[in-house]
């Protein structure tokens, strides 16, 4: 996958070669359904919630600001709805037996974006100050954790044996996602992560609902367990794509697109893949980065660090390999997660789908 860079450094992955241009109106369709078919759904749930979660649940998801008025906030782009959706309709079903699968995944994934931003320290998402910054960090608790009970409430309501099956996927994506969390926290603290590790991470932290997304829908119109695994592997390689896509964003990406601080991975010392794949890359950059990051976990003034500084390590960074090596595994993981698909047998249009989110997921600039 190539890589061209704009005026702040933006990083813009491009189509990977051998691959056809994303058909961006196709994509936008299919990610404007899922939304359009799970949001009544997922407002319904939210519903559920006591006071204040309802309310502080409503201001995460942009459905009003921060005074409690309407408002149409960016609700994210409605990848794990939309690949829910195309899952039933993998299996043969009708779109719509997909909702409650979509609703349940997109819940437990907003509960991890509560808990994450509060752990993380973020104080944007979606260009807008995070549930703990302006509700406090107990309501981000609180409402992060109602979601996660509301997911499964979604699914074993339907009462059928479907249903129990896809929430057992469900709980066992939310068990991996949780892992993955509790990875990425440790590994802050260490000085060296293998890559190995460094994937199995972003596996747990990222593949693992998506994998659930894209096999939850199957499940409940009554696929097979062969079948939704195939699906599973096709997301969870495809989640490996989008965090490393993620990844290069989190230091290079435009805070103007990303909704966060500039260099936001390195503020937070985060041992993400282009910094991993950078310090084993070995050479005079590999070790010089290597010195200053160690140098950066033992000091006191890392908050007051100057963008000249953050700079200084992105650019090391990139004369080491990171960046081009971890455009070159998104583009290995997309590769994978593309061939999964031959072993599903599908309609023709709904693997072209499913072809087409991969791309987006991979090609996205924000």
């Amino acid at each position: 996958m190539s890589v061209s860079t704009g005026t702040r450094g933006e990083t813009v992955p491009t189509v990977p070669p051998g691959n056809p241009a994303v058909d961006t109106a196709d994509v936008s369709a299919l990610l404007e359904r899922g939304r359009t078919l799970s949001t009544p759904v997922l407002r319904a749930a939210v519903d559920r919630l006591a006071p204040p979660m309802d309310t502080v649940a409503a201001y995460h998801f942009g459905w009003i600001d921060a005074q409690g008025n309407p408002a149409d906030g960016d609700g994210g782009k409605a990848v794990r709805p939309a690949l829910a959706l195309l899952s039933a309709e993998a299996a043969g079903a009708a779109p719509e037996v997909g909702i409650p699968g979509a609703v349940a995944v997109e819940l437990v994934h907003n509960f991890s974006l509560l808990h994450d931003d509060l752990m993380d320290g973020d104080e944007q998402r979606r260009h807008r100050d995070t549930v703990w910054k302006v509700h406090g960090p107990a309501q981000a608790i609180l409402v992060g954790d109602a979601l996660f009970a509301l997911a499964n409430e979604i699914l074993l309501e339907l009462g059928t044996v479907e249903a129990g099956r896809a929430t057992r996927r469900l709980t066992t994506a939310s068990r991996k996602l949780i892992d993955g969390q509790a990875q990425d926290i440790s590994y802050e603290h260490r000085e060296r992560v293998t890559v190995e590790e460094c994937l199995e991470m972003e596996g747990n932290k990222t593949g693992a609902l998506l994998a659930c997304a894209v096999s939850i829908g199957a499940v409940l119109g009554g696929a097979d367990d062969r079948t939704a695994d195939k699906l599973e592997e096709y997301g969870y390689h495809l989640g490996l794509a989008f965090q490393a896509v993620d990844d290069l964003l989190g230091i290079w990406g435009d805070p103007d697109a990303t909704g966060k601080q500039t260099w936001s991975d390195l503020r937070q010392r985060k041992k993400s893949l282009p910094v991993v794949a950078a310090l084993a890359a070995g050479g005079p950059a590999s070790e010089r980065l290597g010195e200053l990051l160690a140098a950066d976990a033992k000091s006191n003034d890392f908050d007051t660090f100057s963008e000249e500084e953050f700079a200084t390590r992105a650019a090391l960074i990139e004369e080491a390999g990171g960046r081009e090596w971890t455009s070159q595994e998104a583009r290995r993981q997309h590769a994978i997660a593309i061939e999964a698909l031959n072993e599903v047998d599908m309609p023709a249009r709904v693997r072209d789908q499913l072809v087409a989110l991969a791309d987006f997921v991979v090609v996205r600039k924000r």
